[in-house]
């Protein structure tokens, strides 16, 4: 009987003691998921934060930052600055990039940066020593003006030829070159053979600093092309929705610069444009013939409305083949996002005040009334 109860007592010991086992192993399972899960968030999470501190702070803010480098400062006083002034967002990350690239040679000196640059173009500047200095040249490109009047300026403040500039830029193969270097900017669009300028309206309005004491017109149409990929860029999305290409936005806004002088103007040009396209209507804008004729007239004679131009909106249907000039922002936007209007007419008098008319009785009351 005593036997028969300790072989009963040790089997229940035993069952007790797999039961307990498997509780603990299913804790220990438990415990190492939870790890495991634990480390992988945290993994993610952290891979995640060090591909965002090494994007640009702002890839929209191109507004230049002043920092001071002192002489023997280190690559962790180097990224503090930085972090500080709101150039980079974190300065560890920093540091542990220009680490594993090796990258440590940074030069003393007064910088330009802005929170719309990458990592590696911080690193470069500093290793390249682009500190803020006077710019050897530096040459603003008004809006609204053609290629060869952008490239007359440039004649002028750098000295390369008018003739040299506009051989470049109509260039077929240069051309090609860039519409590569630039696809979603530039297409095929631009080398229609009835296109005066393949590049007319690209080269954007801004200032431009070259530090360079030899400049090439390569350099010059990257720089402009760039600024116009960052402006242009921004609207991509919009434009699509749209159903129009890069190409027939750019020539909309450039028509709607040549028309009007201030962004109120500007959208509500632009409702006309649309209006009169949405009616079958001719756009009949007097910038497209003076574009076609080659030439800058204080006024369009009924005889320089029958010019046959690809370019004249009095001649043919829709848009011109490409754009008239270069345009600001403000003209893009307006391109894109015109004013709810009904007009389909408008008309300037001598002091740049713009008219509107619904109907075509209407326009001609307002012109015999404010055209002299």
């Amino acid at each position: 009987m005593s036997k028969k109860k300790n072989k009963s007592s040790f089997r229940d010991n035993l069952i007790a003691r797999g039961h307990e086992a498997r509780k603990v192993r299913r804790i220990v399972m438990m415990m190492i998921t939870v790890i495991i899960f634990i480390l992988l968030i945290g993994g993610i999470s952290g891979y995640m934060y060090i591909k965002s501190a090494l994007q640009p702070v702002n890839p929209n803010n191109e507004k230049e930052i002043h920092i001071e480098i002192p002489m023997g400062a280190s690559s962790s006083t180097i990224a503090k600055l930085l972090e500080e002034h709101h150039i980079i967002k974190d300065s560890r990350v920093f540091r542990i990039y220009t680490k594993l690239k090796n990258e440590s040679d940074f030069q003393a000196g007064e910088y330009d940066f802005t929170q719309a640059m990458t990592i590696d173009e911080i690193i470069e500047s500093l290793k390249e020593g682009r500190v803020i200095k006077e710019a050897i040249y530096r040459v603003t490109i008004p809006e609204g003006l053609s290629i060869p009047e952008i490239a007359k300026i440039f004649e002028k403040k750098i000295g390369i030829k008018q003739k040299e500039f506009l051989n470049r830029v109509n260039d077929v193969s240069y051309v090609e070159s860039l519409i590569e270097q630039y696809p979603t900017l530039l297409s095929e669009d631009v080398l229609h053979p009835d296109i005066r300028n393949p590049l007319e309206g690209y080269l954007f309005a801004a200032t431009y600093d070259f530090y360079d004491e030899e400049v090439s017109v390569e350099m010059i149409v990257e720089a402009m092309l760039n600024k116009s990929t960052e402006v242009i860029g921004k609207y991509y999305d919009d434009i699509t929705e749209k159903n129009m290409s890069i190409h027939e936005m750019t020539t909309m806004a450039s028509l709607i610069e040549k028309e009007a002088k201030n962004k109120e103007q500007r959208r509500s040009i632009s409702s006309v444009f649309y209006n009169r396209l949405k009616a079958g209507m001719k756009l009949q804008t007097d910038p497209t013939v003076l574009y076609a004729l080659g030439k800058h007239k204080k006024k369009v004679l009924l005889k320089d409305l029958e010019v046959d131009s690809p370019y004249n909106t009095y001649k043919i249907e829709g848009i011109p083949v490409g754009p008239i000039s270069n345009f600001s922002e403000d003209s893009l936007q307006a391109a894109i996002y015109p004013e709810d209007t009904d007009f389909l007419y408008f008309l300037h008098d001598a002091e740049g005040n713009i008219y509107y008319a619904k109907t075509h009785d209407e326009h001609v009351k307002l012109k015999n009334e404010h055209i002299k």
